[in-house]
């Protein structure tokens, strides 16, 4: 009996596995994680090509009939419906004026006060939509009380 146990003691045929046991929890939560970060990542990209799309259709539309933003929306709304994101998603559009120096948010129809200010006219889209990690957290940055976290797409456009 102590000669087998000796022998047990030299033997090093189980080691890796009980390596393989402490490092496992460790790189399956290194693997999820840059699995979450990748697909809050996608979600990024997929809500910057909606707002980019919507941005385009609204300059494709020569005289909007409605207000810039009101089009902004309706076209951010099924641009989203196509990506799949049909529900969850907050929409903020933003259309203005700027008059030569003057930085001043003003209608988006006016016109400058100043003979011989240059005209910009600028409209920008944000879409902001909840993304759930898989181990959801209220600790984690930039999370809310349910553990999500709000992921956005922005595109701006100088329309003259």
């Amino acid at each position: 009996m102590i000669g087998f146990i000796r022998n047990l003691r030299r033997d090093e045929r189980g080691a890796s596995i009980v390596e393989l046991a402490l490092v496992a929890p460790f790189m399956a939560a290194m693997v999820i994680g840059m699995t979450d970060l990748a697909r809050a990542y996608s979600m990024k990209l997929q809500l910057e090509q909606i707002a980019q799309r919507t941005i385009e259709q609204v300059e494709q539309q020569k005289s909007v009939s409605t207000s810039y933003n009101t089009a902004l929306t309706t076209e951010a709304t099924a641009a989203a419906s196509d990506a799949g994101f049909t529900s969850g998603n907050t929409i903020t559009p933003d259309s203005w004026l700027e008059c030569g120096t003057n930085t001043t948010h003003q209608t988006f129809t006016g016109s400058c006060s100043t003979a011989g200010d240059a005209t910009a006219r600028y409209v920008s889209i944000s879409i902001t939509r909840f993304y759930t990690p898989f181990f959801a957290s209220r600790h984690w940055p930039g999370a809310n009380s349910q553990g999500k976290i709000a992921v956005s797409g922005y595109a701006a456009l100088r329309m003259q």
